[in-house]
């Protein structure tokens, strides 16, 4: 019987990896294949549980990524678990789903991802000389950035977050508060924030990031369109599809600022790779994921 994987997401369609995933499978080995399963924004926990339901009554289900909803995902359907991973019950967040051994297995890949599409770009000693970072979007994803980066050896200045939900931004300290209780982190609500101040306050080399979800599931950019990203920063739009407005703005002052803009791409790469590592119980070394990112790039160009 044919595995099948599910991807839990809000346009799952519209997302490179549904062409990618065919040649993926032929380099692994698996008879597999990738059906989305789309979930609205703001969802019920009904429709979480629905679909938890649904994966686990199918016998041919050995598993699912998820984007967008790894938070409610995670609150409305923790009990359906049988088996946490450490970061997914730290970071209150599910992103990956493993049907093994008559379990059900939970874990949060995406501070093992945003580690690694970050040291791409970062050097060890990046924050060193006093480069700060700000997060626009305190969700998973910020959350698990903020996880990462408040772990590194580097790391002598504060970390900011921007995020529209206040509730999102206490969760995310308190998560990595208990990682790294020394990390100095800030937290903004986007109402209280000026980003064009707090960009020109930012020192050379600092790190910026959209982790809104602004530019693929909803239209726009946290920036305004009059706010300057600070000279040598290592801009990073977690986007690498939609209408990626942010990234647009970071590619409109590029040479100016001397920036390093970076897209989604290898985040992508990185996360898919983990997940589908933990589904089929796979070994991914650093070889294999390079070679699986070759060959995305060959299906979708």
């Amino acid at each position: 019987m044919t595995s099948r994987m599910r991807f839990v997401g809000v346009t799952t369609g519209a997302s490179s990896i549904m062409r990618i995933f065919p040649t993926w499978a032929d380099i692994l080995g698996l008879d597999a294949e990738l059906v989305g399963l789309d979930i609205p924004l703001d969802a019920d926990a009904s429709a979480y549980r629905a679909a938890m339901t649904e994966m686990r009554e199918d016998p041919s289900c050995v598993g699912a990524l998820v984007t967008t909803h790894k938070i409610a995902l995670y609150d409305a359907a923790r009990d359906m678990f049988d088996e946490l991973d450490p970061f997914a019950a730290s970071c209150g967040e599910i992103s990956s789903i493993a049907f093994r051994d008559q379990l059900t297995r939970g874990a949060a890949k995406d501070p093992i991802t945003a580690g690694l599409a970050l040291e791409e770009v970062l050097a060890p000693e990046h924050f060193f000389d006093g480069a700060q970072a700000l997060c626009l979007g305190a969700g998973g994803a910020g959350t698990a950035i903020g996880w990462y980066l408040a772990g590194r050896a580097d790391l002598s200045s504060p970390l900011t977050f921007v995020d529209v939900s206040r509730e999102r931004l206490d969760h995310l300290q308190t998560v990595v508060a208990g990682h790294a209780p020394d990390a100095d982190v800030r937290t903004l609500t986007a109402a209280e924030a000026d980003l064009p101040a707090l960009l020109a306050e930012l020192p050379a080399h600092s790190l910026v990031i959209n982790a809104t979800g602004l530019g693929k599931d909803r239209p726009g950019s946290p920036l305004p369109d009059h706010a300057l990203l600070p000279r040598q920063a290592v801009v990073w739009e977690l986007n690498y599809r939609g209408s990626l407005e942010f990234l647009a703005q970071a590619r409109a002052q590029e040479a100016d600022r001397d920036l390093t803009v970076v897209d989604g791409w290898r985040y992508f790469i990185h996360g898919w790779t983990q997940v589908i590592a933990e589904v089929f119980d796979l070994d991914m070394t650093p070889q294999v994921v390079a070679e699986l990112s070759a060959a995305a790039r060959e299906s979708t160009s």
